[in-house]
């Protein structure tokens, strides 16, 4: 008897528990020019099933470019320069310029 109180003890702070971990949920959904992405609830960005911490705007200008250009990233960079933004973007032939899928992810260019 004491087996079975035990066992459903535990099954119960099994069950508790597993109601505690909350998933953030979709708050708004962007048609970025190069991908789709998602502004979640608790602040986060999301982008082809990747979280970010940040959706950074970045303006600047190429060299020898008439106008300026932008980048909407995603990223867990706290920080993405111009340069690394444009280069990033498809203009460095160098492929340790781009970002890897875990640290940013470029959503709009203008």
């Amino acid at each position: 008897m004491k087996k079975i109180a035990m066992m459903l003890l535990c099954l119960l702070l099994a069950i508790s528990f597993s109601g505690c971990t909350k998933k953030a949920a979709v708050k708004n959904t962007i048609e970025g020019n190069m991908k789709t992405y998602y502004e979640m609830t608790d602040g986060t960005w999301m982008c082809e099933d990747r979280l970010y911490k940040y959706r950074l705007e970045i303006d600047g200008r190429m060299p020898n470019a008439a106008v300026d250009s932008s980048f909407v990233y995603l990223s867990n960079l706290e920080e993405i320069t111009f340069d690394q933004a444009y280069q990033a973007a498809g203009i460095s032939s160098n492929s340790d310029d781009y970002f890897s899928p875990d640290k940013a992810v470029l959503v709009e260019m203008n």
